[in-house]
């Protein structure tokens, strides 16, 4: 299969016939038709293109992905499960829920997960819901802890710990404090608190019923690991296909099939070129060609 720059050249190609169709359209489905001949299954790639356009609006998940997913998913034979390819920086955690609610009500739990690249935050939580995660050596998961305007839940909570502890030590530390922690909203508290709690449960319940259906008790330590802020120290951290394999995740590794490794790989580049040479910052497109996608000037196709 064609690498990065072989991918360039056979764009080049498909320009130079003056056909209708727009060739960074012709290669990406090319291969990613090609994902789902080697795999008998259904394909669906989700990919943002945060990475591209890092201060483009829609890149992360939302809403009106749903929309997309029912453009993608409408027609396709159900009974061939999915295999879901997932290049994201994550999202917002209501709409995340929602449309794992829905992919279980189309396919039943038969959803694997393939990660070209990187799947982060929501992303990951989305893989979770999954019976298998695909991985290859250059793949990463992100932590799941929830972020409130960018800034960790569970720091901000223990932020608020260290200002009591320290008051009641060093009564005269208080007016440093108040410096500090006057510029969170009275209810934050709250708000972090049920964030932490809404998408560990929701973590915990997909991969229950999904990936640890016949051993539950592994659950207990994916949570600790990828919801832990301070274990990971950062939610931007890139979490390995070695650190997965370590705590118990059903990983298997896209090296195993070299066949679908390239597969993959050079549609993950006709992906990337596409968001390098056009206006899109997300893109939900199956097997057979048909794709919802997002502009940056808000228009859709």
């Amino acid at each position: 299969m064609p690498n990065w720059n072989e991918v360039i050249e056979e764009i080049k190609q498909e320009q130079l016939k003056n056909s209708s169709s727009n060739p960074l359209d012709v290669i990406r489905r090319k291969y990613l038709k090609k994902i789902s001949e080697i795999t008998g299954r259904n394909v669906i790639a989700y990919y943002s293109g945060w990475l591209q356009k890092p201060t483009s609006s829609d890149t992360a998940v939302n809403d009106k992905d749903k929309s997309g997913f029912m453009l993608a998913i409408h027609k396709l034979d159900k009974d061939k499960g999915l295999d879901l390819i997932l290049h994201t920086p994550g999202g917002d955690i209501a709409a995340t829920e929602s449309l794992v609610d829905y992919l279980y009500a189309i396919f039943d739990k038969n959803i694997r997960v393939i990660v070209p690249q990187i799947c982060m935050s929501a992303g990951t939580m989305i893989a979770f819901s999954s019976s298998e995660i695909i991985l290859g050596k250059h793949s990463n998961l992100g932590p799941i802890d929830p972020q409130i305007g960018g800034v960790a839940c569970q720091a901000i909570l223990k932020e608020f710990e260290r200002a009591k502890d320290d008051i009641m030590k060093n009564p005269s530390s208080a007016a440093l404090w108040q410096v500090i922690i006057s510029k969170y909203h009275p209810t934050l508290l709250g708000a972090c608190q049920q964030a932490i709690d809404w998408s560990e449960k929701m973590v915990a319940k997909w991969l229950s019923e999904n990936m640890f259906a016949s051993d539950p008790d592994k659950v207990n330590n994916v949570i600790k690991t990828f919801a832990d802020h301070t274990e990971q120290k950062s939610h931007s951290r890139h979490i390995s296909k070695e650190e997965c394999v370590a705590i118990g995740l059903n990983i298997t590794s896209l090296e195993e099939d070299q066949e679908l490794q390239d597969a993959v790989l050079t549609t993950h580049h006709a992906f990337m070129h596409t968001f390098s040479n056009t206006q899109c910052v997300k893109i939900i497109e199956n097997h057979n060609g048909i794709a919802y996608i997002e502009h940056s000037i808000l228009n859709r196709s």
